[in-house]
């Protein structure tokens, strides 16, 4: 779970996030809504797909990218189970 908040930490990624939920992108329609370099949203992608809050699927040379709700859905879990009575402690 700390890669999953670690990740959501940074504006950008959660700004790529907000992206995603309207379906899935490829990485040029993603990149193409920020100023920032290739380089840098391509680093964004891999933090977010390394802590599994999305998924890529090549397709030919293109990588379309989408949420995996099932770890949005274990975040939730998560976090709901801090403010349980004798749930755990951060």
């Amino acid at each position: 779970m700390n890669d999953v908040f670690r990740a959501l930490a940074d504006p950008t990624r959660r700004e790529i996030v907000r992206l995603l939920r309207n379906g899935p992108r490829t990485s040029g329609e993603i990149a193409e809504r920020f100023p920032s370099t290739w380089a840098t949203i391509s680093r964004h992608l891999s933090v977010l797909r390394d802590a599994g809050l999305i998924l890529a699927e090549r397709d030919g040379q293109r990588i379309r990218y989408e949420l995996n709700t099932t770890v949005f859905q274990d975040l939730v879990d998560h976090l709901m189970d801090w403010i349980k009575p004798g749930g755990r402690r951060a």
